[in-house]
């Protein structure tokens, strides 16, 4: 099986320009492509899984990444799935998640002389002279066809800054750059891309003429890898210190059985024959899947020894009741106390198991907080020092488990 043949296989590609001749460079590690990173924030998501995993399995057939960080058109920010205009960062905020991207994509690929690259498309989209823009790259796009765009339509009625109106033609600028500089002949990106993408093509053969090679292809089910980094407790990041490695083995474990083995067809690297052989599993095989699904990619991200503490804590917390000395720990200072006492909703949030009050409150509300194996009956409830002197278990809805201890 070619390594197109493989994307395929594994439901990784939805659509593409030229099937043919993407297949054969593809297959002969002719490809220099490249895949956009908006810089939204200083961890990667789960959400970017698929679009890193491809990076990866493409590398290893010969073919060259290159990683493009949005520094240019985060100052702008993409319309798609949006409702309302994105807030404005700062050039030291955008560059600071640049910084941190790079470090968590090294875990996927490997960068270096004649391997994958890092740009930042601010190194030439901040330089553009506008009436300069206009004139070379605005000519060649038609308002009509714009309009038309997905990516437009929905935000239509709710309106639509000319500011990203614009960011279809820095998108395609970007590639039409990269051809140009960097040699890269291929883009990828999800549906939700697909008519920035083909700007982007369309925008080489128009000013470099129609033998000008550029291949548009998409990923299946990348706007949905999307809303893979989203629980109702926030996002699941990347970052160990934003989520920590149980958590993040825990998010995969529970997935939903009708998505564990399209996760693990479409995000490890298990051969496809033993996939084949999983697809047969039902009832409390799936178990097993989803515990492979988890391991596998917390191996990923965070390496193989975080992956068996994760395992092992696992076990250990089902079989003895939300116990274990590799569970998930937080270890409270005297600073987040107030005379001598922390709340239940603050102590929640501290231990990252609700992204704010509202939401704790709403857990506890609903029952779903215990502490020391008694449940929470009031949001209001406050806890003194002494009850973390040893060790205080607790419990969020029916899997999640966290340790708080004092300093």
């Amino acid at each position: 099986m070619t390594i197109y043949e493989e994307l395929k296989a594994r439901g990784l590609i939805a659509q593409v320009t030229n099937e043919e001749e993407i297949s054969e460079m593809i297959n002969n590690g002719k490809a220099t492509f490249y895949i956009g990173f908006d810089p939204t924030a200083d961890s990667l998501h789960v959400g970017h899984f698929m679009a890193l995993c491809l990076m990866k399995r493409l590398q290893m057939a010969g073919n060259k990444p290159i990683a493009l960080v949005g520094g240019g058109t985060g100052y702008i920010g993409d319309p798609s799935g949006r409702t309302d205009m994105r807030s404005m960062m700062t050039p030291e905020t955008i560059q600071h998640n640049c910084d941190c991207f790079r470090k968590q994509m090294e875990r996927f690929i490997e960068f270096g002389e004649g391997k994958a690259q890092m740009v930042n498309n601010a190194d030439w989209l901040l330089d553009l002279n506008y009436v300069d823009l206009l004139r070379e790259v605005g000519a060649c796009f038609s308002v009509n066809n714009m309009l038309r765009a997905e990516c437009y339509k929905q935000r239509m009625e709710k309106g639509l800054s000319f500011l990203e109106f614009n960011y279809m033609i820095m998108q395609s600028y970007d590639f039409y750059y990269l051809f140009q500089h960097y040699g890269c002949n291929m883009q990828f990106g999800g549906n939700d891309q697909w008519s920035n993408m083909l700007g982007g093509t369309e925008l080489i053969r128009r000013k470099l003429g129609k033998d000008a090679h550029a291949m548009t292809i998409t990923l299946l089910l990348n706007s949905e890898g999307k809303k893979m980094g989203k629980t109702a407790s926030g996002a699941v990041w990347l970052d160990p210190n934003k989520t920590a490695p149980y958590d993040f083995f825990q998010y995969w474990r529970n997935v939903d059985d009708a998505d564990v083995l399209k996760c693990i067809r479409m995000l490890t690297f298990l051969p496809l024959e033993q996939i084949e052989e999983m697809d047969k599993w039902e009832g409390a095989e799936l178990n097993r899947a989803k515990e492979i699904l988890a391991y596998e990619l917390t191996a990923l991200v965070h390496g193989k020894e975080e992956a068996d503490k994760a395992m092992t804590a696992a076990k250990e917390i089902f079989l003895g009741g939300g116990v274990s000395e590799n569970m998930p720990t937080t270890t409270l200072t005297e600073e987040d106390f107030t005379d001598g006492q922390i709340g239940v909703l603050s102590l929640l949030v501290k231990c990252g198991l609700a992204a704010s009050n509202g939401e704790a409150r709403k857990l506890v509300q609903g029952g779903g907080v215990s502490l020391n194996g008694e449940k929470v009956a009031d949001f209001k409830q406050m806890l003194d020092q002494s009850a973390f002197t040893e060790e205080c278990i607790i419990k969020k809805g029916k899997k999640t488990f966290h340790k708080a201890v004092l300093g």
